[in-house]
């Protein structure tokens, strides 16, 4: 039987869409809330949601104005998770600020404020398509979307600037090169992606792909172990 995902999150109401297409995916989940502590003996593996921005401190950066406030709560609790999770090899499902947190955990930076429109969009239906992200070839993203191209929803402000040493660059807005997806290759499973496919899944249920790899690389851990969730 596949161990629970965890899901650490800030906002209640805002972890509930990723929640719902984990279900959707026939993933069993955790959410745990990062203002209370979290005991992490193991698990099936880890989803990092969206969010506020990262710290700049983490990479070596002074915040420019358009940077939000930190919340360094929530960034310590979950490079905690990130590190646990990864020395175990663990499934990790980066969405968003979770694959920018991915990205500077392993000596990556960003760009703090992209300042375009066609990235930061404005729309009450969150999973609306935003512009194509390009695929790389021979890549896990690849072999779950099963084409080169996706088209994609688009709320953030800040991107990879340089990505970490361990990981690759799988896919692209072919329009000005923002890097949308990143992936560990000398682990398991480990994706990143920029949009919000959690957003996705009724105008594009094509994105639920994304949701179903990642419970199948759950249930492939022989290696997962149980999980305790601890309040204070």
């Amino acid at each position: 039987m596949a161990k629970p995902v965890l899901v650490p999150y800030r906002n209640p109401k805002k972890v509930k869409a990723y929640l719902d297409a984990a279900a959707i995916a026939g993933i069993e989940f955790l959410a745990a809330d990062v203002a209370q502590p979290i005991v992490f003996d193991g698990s099936g593996g880890l989803l990092l949601t969206g969010g506020t921005d990262v710290n700049p401190k983490l990479y070596g950066a002074v915040p420019q104005p358009e940077t939000d406030e930190p919340d360094d709560e929530r960034d310590q609790a979950e490079v905690e998770l990130l590190a646990k999770a990864l020395e175990r090899d663990l499934p990790i499902l980066a969405i968003c600020r979770g694959m920018q947190l991915l990205n500077v955990f392993d000596g990556g930076d960003l760009v703090q404020h992209l300042g375009s429109a066609r990235h930061d969009v404005e729309s009450e239906d969150k999973g609306q398509a935003a512009h194509p992200v390009a695929i790389e070839r021979e890549s896990l993203l690849s072999s779950i979307a099963g084409t080169g191209e996706w088209q994609v929803n688009s709320r953030h402000h800040q991107a990879i600037h340089n990505q970490g040493s361990h990981l690759k660059v799988t896919a692209r807005d072919p329009a000005d090169g923002t890097i949308e997806a990143l992936e560990r290759p000398d682990r398991g499973f480990v994706l990143g992606v920029q949009w919000h496919p959690e957003d996705q899944l009724v105008h594009a249920p094509e994105q639920l792909k994304l949701f179903l790899r990642f419970g199948a690389a759950i249930q492939g851990n022989s290696r997962a172990l149980p999980l305790t969730h601890a309040r204070g």
